[in-house]
This record gives structure tokens, C-alpha cells and sequence, in this order.
């Protein structure tokens, strides 16, 4: 039988996790482990699938307060959505021949990169610069949702992080609209991904909802907070959950070794 510590515990993760997500991604560093810890008796499908419940929630939640309040780019964001949410099946499909294991040390090499990048250069999605032609702009933002949708389908963790990080670079955007175009990216991918476990009954209603509640305030937070302060706040943000994700990684590949 559930506890009431479970759902107290549970929610607090969904509300953090909410806020975190709705500025720079990576909110599942938080939801997830906290699910596994709160109910080991879980299969991982099935927590995988509540956490997907609870961050569509939040993620649709940022996305409406992001859309009402600033100028997104939706011809980056409506093609790179589409194509994350039709790979995001192909990464899943990909588990049962890969394993997830062997993707750890690239993600973690690929995160410290993006982290030195950005520390090293402070004006990174703070100036103006030349972006491309729109035409150019929607073939890219195509191969951009399908190498993302296809990553957050097979592994997931840091996919928002990536993604705001390739937005900036490649797409001459700042933080700010960088992230809000990842949560219309982030949207179609959990939309993609309950697609498969509602059917397979691999979500937790009663968990789920409830997360769901505590993410969508945190997701409100966290998006008013980003929009009233700016860039250099998500750019804050976004370098404190890459940092806290890069430790995380690297505690789960070269901890074994040391026991």
C-alpha cells in the first residue's frame, strides 16, 4: 500500500523538477530518481511512464505561459517538434538493440563540452547575431528534433539541456527563447512517449496526477521567473543543471570502479 511519504516526497521532486525543466530542462534529474527511490517495486517502464504523466503537465503548462508572454520562433519550433516526436519511437525501438549503458561516457564528454563552451564564452545567447535563412532554419530544426527525439526516446537525460545548448549555438537565439522553444520540442516527445505507455498501462494514474499538479507549479515559477529576469538567468540556470547532470554522470560510470 502507498504511504503518504511517498506522495509528500513525490510531490516535492514534481515541483522542483517543474521549475528546473520550465527554465532550462532537466527536470528529470530530479523526477526520476525520485520515483525509483519512492517506489523500488516498480518496474522501470512504468515509472518512466508516470514521469512522462507528470512532466507533460508542467512541460504544456511553461509552453502556454511562454507563448502568451514572449515571441517564439515557430518555424524552428513546430518542424523540430514533429520530427522529435516521430524519432523519439525510434530511439525507444533502439533500446532492445542497444544498450543504454554504452551511451554514458559520450553524453558525459558531450556535457562537459557544452558546459567549457559556454563558460567560456559569456556573451553566448546574450548578443545578436546572424542567424540563417528561414529555409535553412526549418531543414535544420528538423534534423535537430530528430537527433533529440531520437536521444530522449532511447536515454533522455539532458535532452533539454542539449537542446537549448544547439538552439543558442546553431540558431542564434538567446536563453530565453531558446527555452521556450525546447518546452514545444520537450511537449511533443512526452506526448510521443505516453503514446506507447498508456496503452501498455505502464503509468501510475494516481502518482502521476498528483506529480502533475506539483510540476505545473513549478513550471509556472520557473517560467514567470525566466521571463521576468531574462537570458542571464536561464543561462544561469542551464549551466547549474548541466553541472548537476554532469556529476550525476559521472558518479554513475567511474563510482563502480572505486567499490
Amino acid at each position: 500500500m502507498f504511504e503518504t511519504v511517498d506522495f509528500v516526497l513525490l510531490g516535492f521532486a514534481a515541483l522542483l523538477a517543474g521549475f528546473i525543466d520550465a527554465v532550462a530542462g532537466g527536470g528529470g534529474l530530479i523526477q526520476v530518481p525520485a520515483l525509483f527511490t519512492a517506489l523500488p517495486l516498480q518496474t522501470p517502464a512504468t515509472l518512466f511512464g508516470t514521469n512522462k504523466l507528470s512532466s507533460i503537465f508542467g512541460t504544456g503548462s511553461a509552453t502556454w505561459r511562454y507563448a502568451r508572454q514572449i515571441e517564439i520562433c515557430w518555424r524552428i519550433a513546430i518542424p523540430a517538434a514533429l520530427s522529435a516526436a516521430v524519432f523519439s519511437f525510434a530511439g525507444a525501438a533502439a533500446v532492445t538493440w542497444l544498450p543504454r549503458e554504452t551511451v554514458r561516457p559520450l553524453v558525459f564528454g558531450l556535457l562537459l563540452l557544452v558546459i567549457i563552451y559556454t563558460l567560456a564564452r559569456p556573451s553566448l545567447g546574450q548578443s545578436k547575431r546572424t542567424a540563417m535563412s528561414p529555409q535553412r532554419e526549418r531543414w535544420w530544426a528538423l534534423v535537430l528534433g530528430a537527433a533529440l527525439g531520437f536521444y530522449d526516446g532511447f536515454f533522455g537525460p539532458g535532452t533539454g539541456s542539449f537542446l537549448i545548448f544547439l538552439l543558442v549555438r546553431f540558431f542564434a537565439l538567446d536563453f530565453l527563447r531558446a527555452s521556450a522553444v525546447a518546452k514545444i520540442v520537450n511537449l511533443a516527445t512526452n506526448a510521443a512517449a505516453l503514446a506507447y505507455f498508456i496503452p501498455h498501462g505502464q503509468v501510475l494514474w494516481m502518482f502521476g496526477l498528483v506529480m502533475a499538479v506539483a510540476n505545473i507549479t513549478g513550471a509556472q515559477i520557473g517560467s514567470h521567473l525566466a521571463i521576468r529576469h531574462g537570458s542571464g538567468f536561464v543561462r544561469w540556470i542551464f549551466l547549474t543543471s548541466a553541472i548537476l547532470l554532469l556529476v550525476k554522470f559521472g558518479w554513475d560510470i567511474f563510482a563502480p570502479s572505486f567499490t
